[in-house]
């Protein structure tokens, strides 16, 4: 098979066993043996293994497995056995630890004399940004961060002194801006869950706080349990369109743990609704009227004259044929200034689309449609004869289809399940341990893929011909939300704190072509952030997938029973 990828057109994984044997010649010139340190005897250790005599034999390495990712454009991945195998004999302990309890309001209380004045701004401006920065990162405690938050900006008090909102300043050219005095230290301050509830709901969480982006599309209130605005944001790196449904500021989530049903079904409502009305608009649609939420049914209709008028031979012929949809799940800063995840904390999710990852900690969603085309110039502003081809990383999933089948006469996603179902594990242990399925119902399966392009990567995939989400019904799409719901809760019972979650979808006006719906989670583990092997796509890795997903199914009936418990709590 030429082409790269471990799904064979026979419905089974196949992979490369590295057994390394080889021998290495010694140029080294001078011995430099020196001690290390000293035994507790007082005996030298020294560092004399360093600096063979001869040339060196290796016999027996540790066996390397190669996993071409099912997708050749998402890389390879590498599992050391070394590394893997104690795992294998363990997986419920493929997790990681809680966060510490973290006081320095409390640490000073035992450094400082007894009666000693103690005014954390004071004893905060003396330290270095930097510790700051960690500090307003870590702390647990809820002084520490009160403190750091009126260093960071103005803010404005009630009688009382609790805080109302920031104060703002007119600038020349007429723009008004926050007192924001530190822009690292308030970024990282209000993105940290402990921060009292009055603090973040004024810097951060109310609408219009991070600026002017209008409100466009809402579900539920707070009187409901659960209250989502969707955002656009019309001057956005993706153009024509790109949208954020946000948790309100009244019904805050800053945790994946606290995310109910309701509120993952409301965050996919949204972006269902602004996909299906863009659609219709273009079709010249009759739609329903404005400042609305549409109801279920209403939605299911409006996407049923959709695909019916696609099939009309007189059919408007459409500008925007994909979606872009994708969610960043936590947020971190590392002291040094490097944002170590995207976006913010505050659940969101975004169609279109450790900071060291971005964006809010706040639980959003983000998402947008992309053009057919884009217009196409020259070097030096002269037009193209032809437009190009606009990017969607669904279109790559289209192309490797395409050419698996071109060049083994078998439908991919066919392959694929198949070798999901029939999977065993690549280190020949005889254990319950052979499955790459998490959860799986009669439309959707989460499963760990066989190649991981994260340590921790989830997928899910729709089972039948279902390419993108005009081709979901309402069956389909309320198994999309739970099972997106189940895998977020799943990862987070293990630890994960900072998740990306992207969509590779179809395009809507493509033929069909067998092209499954599929999604891919992606945590950031503290130890895996990814740098020059990932910069090839040569994903390194500490498991087995199936100890993995043996490691997700643990922690399965627990969600699942919080989930019914939530349900019944919102009914």
């Amino acid at each position: 098979m030429t082409v790269r990828s471990c799904v064979h057109p026979a419905g089974k994984f196949v992979y490369g066993v590295h057994a390394p044997a080889y021998r290495v010649a010694n140029q080294r010139e001078n011995d430099c043996v020196e001690p290390l340190g000293a035994f507790s005897g007082g005996n030298p250790h020294l560092n004399q293994g360093n600096f063979p005599g001869g040339d060196i034999e290796v016999t027996q390495a540790e066996v390397i497995y190669e996993i071409a990712n099912p997708f050749p454009f998402r890389g390879v991945t590498f599992i050391s056995s070394g590394w893997a195998a104690p795992r294998a004999l363990s997986p419920a302990a493929i997790k990681l630890p809680e966060p510490q309890a973290v006081s320095m309001a409390e640490a000073l209380k035992k450094l400082l004399p007894a009666g000693a004045a103690r005014d954390l701004r004071k004893i905060f401006a003396a330290l270095p940004e930097p510790v700051l920065l960690a500090l307003a990162a870590t702390s647990t405690d809820p002084e520490d961060l009160v403190a750091l938050a009126g260093m960071s900006c103005e803010l404005c008090y009630d009688g009382s002194g609790a805080p109302v909102g920031l104060r703002y300043a007119e600038e020349g050219n007429g723009q008004v801006r926050a007192r924001i005095l530190r822009h690292d230290l308030f970024e990282v301050v209000v993105n940290n869950p402990h921060l009292p509830e009055p603090y973040g709901r004024g810097m951060v969480l109310r609408p219009g706080v991070q600026g002017g982006s209008e409100i466009v599309g809402e579900y539920g209130g707070a009187s409901q349990g659960s209250h989502v605005f969707e955002y656009l944001r019309s001057n956005s790196y993706i153009p024509w369109g790109h949208y954020a449904a946000n948790m309100a500021d009244d019904a805050v989530r800053y945790s994946t743990k606290d995310l109910s049903g309701t509120d993952m079904q409301g965050l996919r409502h949204l972006y269902y609704q602004r996909t299906y009305l863009r659609l219709g608009a273009e079709l010249d649609l009759p739609l329903p009227p404005g400042r609305k939420t549409m109801t279920q049914a209403a939605l299911e209709e409006l996407r049923l004259a959709i695909r019916q008028a696609l099939r009309h031979k007189k059919a408007p012929s459409l500008s925007f044929t994909a979606t872009l949809w994708g969610w960043n799940y936590g947020f971190d800063f590392s002291p040094s200034g490097y944002r170590l995840h995207a976006s913010h904390q505050q659940i969101h999710q975004q169609y279109a689309g450790y900071r060291l990852h971005a964006s809010h900690q706040q639980i959003h969603q983000q998402y947008a449609m992309l053009p057919e085309t884009v217009a196409a110039w020259h070097h030096g502003g002269q037009p193209a004869d032809e437009p190009v081809a606009s990017y969607a990383c669904g279109d790559l999933v289209a192309e490797f289809c395409a050419r698996y089948k071109e060049e083994t006469g078998c439908d991919f996603f066919s392959a694929y399940l198949a070798a999901i179902r029939r999977n065993r594990r690549m280190d020949g242990l005889e254990n319950e341990n052979n499955s790459l399925i998490v959860h799986e119902d009669d439309r959707v399966m989460l499963l760990v893929p066989k190649a991981q392009t994260s340590q921790w990567e989830l997928q899910i995939m729709a089972l039948g011909e279902v390419g993108n989400i005009l081709e979901a019904d309402a069956a389909t799409r309320a198994s999309l939300d739970r099972a997106l719901l189940i895998a977020q809760k799943i990862l987070a019972r293990l630890g994960a704190r900072l998740v990306s979650s992207i969509e590779y979808s179809s395009r809507i006006t493509a033929a069909p072509a067998g092209q499954r719906l599929l999604y891919a989670l992606l945590p950031k583990l503290p130890y895996s952030m990814g740098a020059f092997s990932e910069a090839q796509l040569r994903w390194v890795n500490g498991h087995f997938p199936e100890d993995f997903a043996a490691a997700c199914r643990v922690h399965l009936p627990e969600v699942l029973a919080d989930l019914e418990k939530k349900g019944a709590a919102a009914a």
